[in-house]
């Protein structure tokens, strides 16, 4: 017998009250308390989505916190203007960027397959590739954000070659999301956006 307060369907393998944080009821938020984000919260975000897939296991998101006020100042200017009151109440903000070298780490990520780095040489194929595992990788996190008890603000609006160079300068990382965390603030929702339908986007053959 469940003890849960929330209902157990037999359809889905966690309760609903995982169902709701992660998705039902998850939104981004607009607002931001001023609860500080942890170190260890920062730490069990990452042991979460670490584990979720990536293609050939090459994981090339790399992730960087801004917290100090100093580094916050650095990065409102690069945002759009609409994302930059919301950034400033966050109390921890993440750079999502994917690494173009993520090849390097495959004899240690991916070692029953010793020649899976040469199939990475090309460097236009490999920031593609890079690009597209580490954006998945960045809805993972997203939903990392949320099962720690977090609200998450994904924002695309942002000067891309100038976080690079203001964050990133000197490596091979490129920056693809930034994300704000921490506990909501006042008024911190817009109203539900809606979804598509099943048959509007489901095709079975």
């Amino acid at each position: 017998m469940s003890h849960s307060l929330f209902p157990v369907d037999e359809r889905f393998a966690v309760d609903s009250a995982a169902l709701a944080t992660l998705f039902r009821e998850a939104r981004t938020a607009n607002t931001f308390s001023d609860e500080p984000v942890t170190d260890e919260q920062l730490e069990d975000i990452y042991e979460i989505m670490k584990w979720a897939p990536t293609s050939a296991n090459t994981q090339p998101l790399r992730i960087h916190i801004v917290r100090s006020p100093g580094a916050k100042a650095r990065l409102l200017p690069l945002l759009s203007e609409g994302n930059r009151a919301k950034t400033e109440s966050a109390p921890a903000v993440a750079i999502l960027s994917a690494d173009l070298e993520f090849h390097e780490h495959l004899p240690r990520l991916f070692p029953h397959n010793p020649n899976m780095k040469d199939h990475f040489a090309d460097p236009v194929a490999r920031e593609t590739f890079s690009r597209f595992n580490a954006a998945i990788q960045a809805g993972y996190f997203t939903l990392a954000v949320r099962a720690v008890g977090l609200a998450a603000g994904p924002m695309a609006g942002f000067d891309a070659p100038g976080v690079d160079a203001e964050f990133l300068a000197g490596t091979p990382l490129k920056s693809i999301l930034v994300v704000n965390i921490g506990k909501p603030g006042e008024n911190p929702w817009f109203d539900r956006s809606p979804r598509m339908e099943f048959n509007e986007v489901v095709t079975i053959l």
